[in-house]
């Protein structure tokens, strides 16, 4: 049954949230879903059953004033605020609260910085790391395959087997946050080993079907020495899941590898600086990234601009003028005096 804005906004904030998020099921990919899910939990623990037309602009500066006093980042209340945003204009009453002019609502100012690019060191340094355990095995082969596709880790999670042709050395990107983000990637001989090993891998444990995911969801089993791990072994494999997370060793190990904070999602940054800095057009990198944003391709552009300028500089080795006053030739011809 149609509801009238009238109708939705007597609805308490918890019934109007769940209608939000069943009207997006259509719209928004898994991925998405899921972080809308996520970043409605503050929201709804703290407007509950408080119906939408009570919900002011005061209440809603409160609302950002003490999740911000818990150290949450601009980043995360912007996008808070944009799915309270959403949920109340489907009740037409966010342009009230926004528009107030005692209490105007704007979005915070969000740090300039866009990703974490690594040295080479650091990353050899990393991957490196990433071997030494187990454990770690997952995360190391997904960090190979980022690193080599620019995928990122939700569209690896999404990859099944059918999107996988290690003949042609192609991988297909069917599941991504945007449509824009559905693409097809070469792929170079480490991603190739990667997959091949993560393939290994799942013949394992039995017949591989093109559904079965390939970072499929698992159980693990750690042999311990008193409080260190000695030994692991994985059990409970199940390819007709993905698996959830690889955010407890990702942070591990990048703490072991002396690069903590380091974010998984960097190291899509780490690639397609890596495509910028070879001489790669924008549309190359779109092509092979998928959907990048105008800010990010401005800073790629720059990035590619200052390799040009280093791959330039080379060329000036064993080149110099000697004793010859280059600056006077140019002062002489910009005056319209020739050099004697």
């Amino acid at each position: 049954m149609h509801q009238t804005s009238t109708s939705l906004a007597r609805q308490p904030f918890a019934q109007a949230a769940d209608d939000y998020q069943t009207a997006r099921k259509l719209e928004l990919a898994p991925a998405s879903r899921a972080k809308e899910k996520q970043l409605l939990v503050q929201l709804r623990a703290s407007f509950k059953q408080e119906p939408l037309k009570r919900i002011t602009a005061q209440r809603i500066i409160e609302y950002r004033a003490w999740r911000a006093e818990r150290n949450v980042r601009p980043a995360t209340l912007n996008a808070e605020l944009g799915i309270l945003r959403r949920v109340m204009n489907r009740a037409h009453l966010w342009a009230r609260v926004a528009d107030d002019p005692d209490n105007p609502i704007r979005p915070l100012k969000e740090p300039e910085t866009i990703g974490q690019a690594l040295t080479e060191d650091d990353k050899q340094r990393l991957l490196k790391t990433a071997v030494m355990r187990p454990e770690w095995e997952t995360a190391y082969l997904a960090a190979t395959l980022c690193l080599n596709t620019t995928a990122r880790g939700c569209e690896l999670k999404g990859l099944q087997w059918v999107d996988v042709d290690l003949f042609d050395r192609i991988v297909t990107i069917r599941k991504s946050k945007t449509e824009a983000g559905v693409r097809a990637i070469p792929l170079t001989e480490v991603a190739c080993s990667a997959l091949a090993r993560l393939r290994a891998r799942a013949e394992s444990f039995g017949p591989v079907d093109p559904a079965h995911y390939v970072f499929a969801a698992y159980g693990t089993r750690m042999t311990f020495n008193d409080t260190e791990i000695v030994g692991s072994k994985m059990v409970a494999f199940d390819p007709t899941r993905h698996v959830d997370s690889w955010r407890t060793a990702w942070r591990t190990l990048t703490k072991k590898a002396g690069l903590p904070g380091f974010r998984f999602h960097d190291l899509r940054h780490c690639a397609i600086t890596s495509l910028a800095e070879s001489g790669a057009s924008d549309s190359t990198i779109m092509a092979i990234a998928g959907h990048v944003s105008r800010r990010m391709l401005e800073r790629y552009s720059h990035v590619r601009m200052e390799a040009k300028r280093k791959a330039v500089e080379a060329l000036s080795k064993g080149t110099g003028m000697g004793g010859y006053d280059t600056n006077r030739d140019t002062n002489s011809q910009v005056s319209g005096v020739r050099p004697n």
